[in-house]
């Protein structure tokens, strides 16, 4: 039974057009997780890019992984991730136990990040893992033209708030069943805490991606 990894990426993207190739430190922004993988093949048995686009196809085959063509229908703006991957297991031929699922727009990753969840994945006998972030910000909501503190009492110390965690979208890891079933986080999925400053990569916009430009070149060129 193996272990793959999937990495979905449509083309099509409105507000960062062609983001998913769009170099960072000279790689494409796809080809960041095929590496990252490819540094996990203790783990990785197959690593898969599904795509409705050539050029994000030709990149994924340059850099070495295979490449499912997703169909048109599943890559709308409102397609689920869950369909493209439910997609790429249909198409392969092959007895499938585990799914690593690494989104191309979160590219900066710990490097033992995969090594650590997967231990605790494995050992826990858990269906399903992702990966989260303590969030220290004093959230509210406005009602009437009012302000009302929802984790928080005006005043409160914000190292004295009870912790909140936002799902960061650095890694998934799923059993193929649980796809199958259109699921990739489940009820009991293990919430795996990770806090780095690459949890708050998400690339979306421009600025997102001058973020993570700024990162790169700091914390990965600079040690490298």
């Amino acid at each position: 039974m193996k272990t793959i990894a999937i990495i979905p990426a449509r083309g099509g993207s409105k507000r960062l057009p062609q983001k998913n190739i769009l170099p960072l430190g000279e790689i494409p922004l796809v080809a960041h997780g095929i590496l990252y993988a490819k540094a996990n093949s203790e783990i990785i048995d197959e690593i898969y890019v599904s795509t409705d686009d050539a050029e994000i196809k030709k990149v994924a085959l340059q850099f070495g992984a295979k490449v499912i063509d997703r169909p048109k229908s599943l890559a709308g703006d409102l397609e689920p991730t869950v369909s493209a991957l439910k997609n790429t297991l249909e198409q392969i031929d092959s007895d499938i136990e585990n799914v690593v699922l690494l989104q191309p727009t979160n590219p900066l990753r710990p490097k033992s990040l995969l090594k650590e969840a997967f231990d605790i994945y494995k050992k826990g006998n858990y269906e399903s893992l992702f990966s989260v972030s303590r969030n220290h910000q004093k959230f509210g909501k406005i009602t009437d033209h009012k302000f009302i503190p929802f984790n928080y009492a005006i005043g409160q110390r914000s190292q004295d708030l009870d912790p909140l965690f936002f799902e960061n979208g650095l890694l998934y890891i799923t059993k193929a069943s649980l796809i199958l079933d259109d699921i990739i986080v489940s009820e009991n999925a293990f919430p795996f805490e990770v806090n780095h400053i690459f949890a708050n990569v998400d690339i979306d916009t421009q600025e997102d991606f001058e973020y993570a430009e700024y990162l790169y070149q700091k914390l990965i060129t600079h040690n490298s």
